[in-house]
């Protein structure tokens, strides 16, 4: 039970921390924690006229794989059908459409973030 909620608490963190980077990096985000029935996306934002989904992953363990390295083929499908979904359901139109994953690794005191913009391509990606 701890184990379950310390993951919880970690990716809460990560996506405060990554939310608070892409700002900065001037990204304007308009949502977070964007819930579909294929599954949740982290962070919706907008750099200029790019809607950008990003997916986050943070780490805090340094014998486990980097932390992108989870956001796996069947994840990436997850996510862009929550894009998808997202997409028709708020009547979006006309705006190119990126992937990008946050990774973030805590060990000690030493948090590192690292952007991967254009993570990676759907397949056969269509407005719905």
């Amino acid at each position: 039970m701890c184990d379950i909620m310390d993951k919880q608490i970690l990716g809460e963190k990560g996506e405060d921390m990554a939310a608070a980077f892409l700002k900065k990096e001037g990204y304007k985000i308009i949502e977070q924690n964007y819930r579909t029935p294929f599954g949740e996306i982290d962070i919706i934002a907008y750099e200029g006229a790019m809607l950008v989904f990003v997916e986050v992953k943070a780490r805090k363990n340094p014998t486990f794989a980097v932390p992108q390295l989870a956001v796996n083929r069947k994840k990436q499908q997850h996510i862009v059908k929550s894009a998808m979904s997202y997409v028709s359901s708020k009547r979006i139109k006309d705006k190119g459409l990126r992937f990008d994953v946050i990774a973030i690794s805590i060990f000690d005191d030493t948090k590192k973030i690292e952007l991967f913009k254009n993570a990676f391509e759907p397949d056969n990606m269509r407005f719905i």
